[in-house]
């Protein structure tokens, strides 16, 4: 036995550059040929290892490689070893349809919360199905759209305190307004006011509170390049022994958001605690987190202060960049348009001397105002359909037993995904002009249209939040156009994207002057503030 060790260590010792390219060899054969994969087209270092899906997403404009290879190769590339990437609309029910057995990826688990050296796992990132069904049903009522007209008196307070900071801060300052800042300083302001009935007060002192922005753009960037290959997490933000260090109270590695979020429920938790679930002072409704306490109540078995922490985190955690995004694509297409511009301002216009917004001092338009515009909500989808939230494909893995997906038969256990920067530009769908910002497409096919949007997910895990956002957006965007005149600093600016999984917007900087609200005949056309 002792001869056989000798000879092998011998071996090794003389021939180790060999056995090394040998066994990275072999490893790339299996990764090449895993799950039958190698049938697919791509990238042929995708074809054997995930960093070079890392490479391409830590280069921060994922959404155009996409695109060119799936020009490249067609409706199925490769992005990985184990990774396929579907453009076709086809692919959507199979993926995302309910009841599927289909489960979010690693690359989930990535963006996972630390509080206390424990991770939340949320809504959003938890890749258990059952926990989800569950988690989901104890807050669903919280987020239907039957509550959104609890929520918008907060949604007011917050955009009337907006409008009035625009006009003070902004309005015929020469330097101009980074407008995807301070739209995200906003939705960071509203999703504070619904969730705890209180602005965090980014607004208010138009800065940065706690740092917070800067920290969820920071966490983005790594979350998108890392999550290629969940494992280096583990070594990284999610260290076993970096945690236990901070459960043992050695070091805090509480992500910044979810101290934030801690901290606000600690104001709260006296009365809730003591089942005292009713408006707070100066409020009309309930706030969402004295609906998730209502929950905790109701299912204390499963829906613990822990998950109530989850979902108040999970609330700043991606309601203020997502809006905030959408926001900022629908503004900026709009001013790149405007004959658009104009047709949506003369739409509001008309609107006003029709006498259709009760509100003629502040310019705030409520919900149910705002859904009898329809060239604003045309505006708006197509702003969505250009320019989506989420920047990389919605990985799930197939289940075991695997699934035809749009006419290939996947095997179980691969990562798939479809994303909506490649979906939104399905011309069999959206017309060939998929390009444009709003070119004609074809009423008679405006119900497949909505059918194929895809910028909030699809199926059961919808982003939660949806409803929510599109009350900010359906409300800001023609308060704002009733309010100021927007225009861009530089009439030839062009932004600059940043895919760090959310595609955020920079170089975005506009002007605003105030402009006199219309109302009806008979009323001043002057009813704003001077």
């Amino acid at each position: 036995m002792h001869g056989i060790t000798d000879y092998l260590l011998h071996v090794l010792s003389r021939h180790w550059l060999a056995v090394c390219f040998g066994g990275l060899l072999l490893w790339g054969l299996k990764n090449r040929y895993k799950h039958g994969l190698h049938r697919y087209p791509g990238p042929f270092l995708a074809s054997i290892t995930d960093w070079w899906r890392l490479v391409d997403v830590y280069g921060r404009r994922s959404e155009v490689t996409h695109r060119a290879l799936h020009k490249k190769y067609g409706d199925v590339v490769r992005l990985g070893p184990n990774t396929l990437s579907f453009s076709s609309p086809k692919a959507l029910k199979t993926i995302y349809g309910l009841n599927k057995g289909f489960n979010k990826s690693e690359f989930y688990v990535v963006q996972q919360s630390i509080a206390k050296g424990h991770r939340l796992q949320s809504l959003f990132s938890t890749t258990d199905n059952d926990f989800h069904a569950r988690f989901r049903r104890c807050v669903n009522s919280a987020f239907a759209m039957s509550a959104l007209v609890q929520y918008e008196p907060f949604v007011d307070n917050t955009t009337k305190l907006f409008l009035e900071q625009t006009k003070s801060i902004y309005v015929d300052n020469p330097e101009g307004c980074d407008f995807t800042q301070w739209l995200q300083f906003y939705a960071f302001d509203v999703i504070g006011e619904i969730t705890y009935s209180k602005r965090h007060g980014f607004v208010e002192k138009n800065k940065d509170i706690d740092g917070i922005v800067a920290y969820l753009s920071w966490l983005f960037l790594y979350v998108a390049p890392i999550g290629q290959i969940p494992f280096l997490d583990r070594l990284l933000l999610k260290n076993p022994i970096y945690l236990k260090l901070s459960q043992w109270g050695f070091i805090d590695a509480t992500f910044p958001v979810a101290r934030f979020a801690g901290n606000r429920m600690a104001e709260r938790m006296p009365e809730l605690a003591n089942g005292d679930l009713k408006p707070v002072a100066g409020a009309k409704s309930l706030d969402l987190l004295s609906k998730f306490m209502a929950a905790h109540q109701s299912h204390p078995e499963f829906m613990s202060e822990t998950l109530v922490q989850t979902m108040a985190v999970s609330m700043a955690f991606a309601g203020s960049e997502t809006t905030a995004i959408s926001l900022s694509a629908v503004f900026y297409f709009l001013l790149k348009t405007p004959k658009a511009l104009a047709r949506l301002q003369a739409e509001i216009d008309q609107a006003g001397r029709d006498g259709a917004f009760a509100d003629s001092e502040t310019g705030l338009v409520t919900w149910h105002e705002s859904q009898r515009l329809p060239y604003l909500d045309a505006c708006i989808k197509e702003a969505f359909r250009l320019h989506p939230a989420a920047g990389l494909p919605l990985e799930r893995v197939v289940p075991e037993g695997g699934a035809d997906i749009a006419g290939h038969f996947v095997q179980g256990g691969t990562i798939v995904g479809c994303s909506a920067w490649l979906i939104h530009m399905d011309k069999g769908v959206f017309g060939d002009d998929v390009e444009l910002y709003w070119k004609t497409r074809e009423e008679s096919r405006v119900k497949e249209m909505n059918g194929t949007m895809f910028q909030f997910g699809m199926g059961s895990r919808t982003c939660i939040g949806k409803n929510i956002s599109l009350l900010e957006i359906y409300k800001l965007v023609p308060s704002m156009l009733r309010r100021f005149e927007i225009q861009f600093t530089d009439p030839k600016q062009e932004w600059e994207l940043v895919n760090a999984w959310f595609v955020k917007q920079k170089n975005f900087t506009t002007s605003f002057a105030l402009r006199d609200i219309v109302v009806p005949q008979g009323l001043s056309e002057h009813a704003a503030p001077a």
